[in-house]
This record gives structure tokens, sequence and C-alpha cells, in this order.
């Protein structure tokens, strides 16, 4: 994407060939390389930082998720229950 740029607005034949080599070399580094590094160090620094959480942790948030469930739940159940009436209304049936 980028070197159709370089070469759409500079003219090739002004730049030495080592030149856009070169430049090809630090594009890939820039936008595929360098990514890449970064992330694995990122990944590698998240996963020496993470823990097992211990029963009693794990049971507090066992409990969170399935409070989050039920109240999901029972506003789609009166979501759906409020829309029934008011779809038979509107189309007629």
């Amino acid at each position: 994407f980028f070197f159709f740029f370089f070469f759409f607005f500079f003219d090739v034949q002004e730049l030495p060939p080592l030149y856009y080599s070169k430049m090809e070399k630090e594009g890939i580094n820039e936008v595929l390389i360098e990514p890449l590094r970064q992330f694995a160090k990122d990944s590698s620094h998240l996963v020496k930082k993470c823990t097992k959480p211990d029963r009693k942790e794990f049971m507090e948030i066992a409990k969170a998720t399935g409070i989050g469930f039920l109240i999901m739940g029972f506003i789609g159940f009166f979501v759906k229950l409020v829309h029934i009436p008011i779809n038979n209304i509107l189309v007629g049936n």
C-alpha cells in the first residue's frame, strides 16, 4: 500500500535501485516485523503477570457472572413480553 503511493508520487527513475530496496526493507520492518515483535513482547509480559485465581476469587467471579446472566435474561424476557402485544397491535393478528 505504501509503495503504491510512493511510486505514484515519486519518479522511480530518479531513485537509485539500492535506495528503494533499502526503503522496502525498512517499510516491511516498520509495518510487519515491529508490530509482531511488540505483540509477542506484550503477550509474554501478560502471561508472566497472570496468576491463577484462588477458590474465593473464582467464586466471586462466578457469582458476578451468574448474576449478570440472570439480569440480562430478565431484561430480554421483559422486552420480549412487552414486544409481543405491541407487535400484535401493529400487525393486527
